[in-house]
């Protein structure tokens, strides 16, 4: 292999192929780098294919958490480990791992398997370094951002911390599995733990993109009554439906709230926001059932305020939701059971990209063209 032949010729650094994002650019552009050895505690994964999510985009264009850059972004990624640090205990060369996020493994968020809310979250994956602030990435000596959520997977060769590599079945295709450390278990992982979604109740998603698509599937998995999408996008509708919704609703069409009631009189259980648009959050909220909770998993974008006597007097909650309550290493193999048994088609969401078509796959999603862009690393 390339990279191999790169390091036997003398240098103690390895070369890799990353997608760089650099301030001014429209896209991350490929580019030649130096990637260390892992460190004790790391391993060295050879990515396969990596999902593109909305907040690669936003930290790119820099409308997201602000990253330093140079940096290498991506954070669903899936590949093969190719060697790992003396104190790895749970992974060996030849293993096919799924990539989540980066988490401390201390905190008392991840003693109760809630890596998403470590105490060190934003510094791990939103720093652009290792926690001690170094990073495995360079450039002729210029320090280049890695270790985005734990992984910068918009590259060949990545190093990741043991933690975030979820050891994978070798006969389930690789090229698919990158989403499900970062969409697909935000929007599953919302139903299932955070709702803790029951048979015969309701559900309603604002978003049918590939976190919101996710949280339909799941609602079906678990037997509920009536599952509502709203999207304005008619194909997105219509997929929804295959997946399991009973019912859509266009937003451009009036209320949605409204609709929503007329479909579920007494309103939803559950409303599940996956959009940043601050009108939706009202509309979330105002489709409730008595008691009824609203999930969101971003901010919105411009200013917002909730109906408070409304949420008061109906005992309704809003709840955040990151990585959806979920510990990766215990949940994406269940996901895995669950595609195995045709009950959880989340493959059916991705359109593959090669590596070199990055600014078009970008380009896709940034349109809303693709639901869910995957990068193929395969030369």
């Amino acid at each position: 292999m390339w990279y191999v032949q790169a390091r036997q010729q003398g240098t103690d650094s390895m070369k890799t192929e990353a997608a760089v994002s650099r301030e001014g650019q429209p896209f991350p552009v490929i580019e030649a780098l130096d990637i260390e050895e892992p460190r004790p505690n790391e391993a060295l994964i050879r990515i396969v294919a990596s999902g593109i999510c909305h907040t690669d985009l936003g930290v790119h264009s820099g409308r997201g958490m602000q990253v330093p850059k140079p940096l290498v972004l991506g954070h669903e990624g899936a590949g093969i480990v190719e060697r790992v640090g003396a104190a790895v205990t749970t992974l060996k060369a030849g293993d096919h791992v799924v990539l989540s996020g980066a988490s401390c493994g201390r905190c008392p968020s991840c003693q109760n398997n809630l890596p998403s809310y470590c105490e060190e979250m934003l510094p791990r994956n939103f720093g652009g370094a290792r926690i001690d602030g170094s990073s495995p990435l360079s450039q002729r000596g210029e320090r280049v951002g890695g270790s985005f959520f734990g992984q910068s997977s918009f590259s060949r060769l990545t190093v990741a911390d043991e933690r975030s590599a979820v050891k994978m079945p070798d006969d389930v295709p690789l090229d698919i599995l990158g989403p499900l450390g970062c969409g697909v278990i935000t929007g599953s992982g919302a139903v299932i733990n955070s709702f803790g979604m029951r048979a015969g109740q309701t559900l309603a998603v604002f978003g049918a993109g590939g976190v919101g698509l996710s949280a339909v599937m799941a609602a079906r998995l678990v037997g509920a009554k009536r599952i509502v999408a709203v999207d304005p996008v008619a194909s997105r509708r219509a997929l929804a439906l295959e997946l399991g919704a009973t019912d859509v609703v266009d937003p451009g069409a009036g209320d949605p709230a409204a609709a929503i009631r007329e479909i579920v009189p007494r309103g939803v259980d559950f409303s599940f926001n996956t959009t940043t648009v601050p009108a939706v959050y009202t509309q979330a909220l105002d489709c409730l059932a008595m008691r009824g909770m609203a999930g969101f998993v971003t901010a919105p974008r411009g200013e917002w305020a909730p109906h408070m006597y409304k949420m008061l007097s109906g005992g309704r909650t809003m709840k955040g939701i990151l990585g959806g309550d979920a510990k990766p290493s215990l949940f994406l193999p269940m996901l895995v059971d669950y595609w195995r048994q045709g009950r959880f088609p989340f493959d059916r969401l991705i359109t593959f990209y090669p590596f070199e078509h990055i600014a078009t796959a970008f380009q896709d999603t940034a349109s809303g063209k693709t639901i869910k862009p995957v990068l193929r690393m395969a030369a």
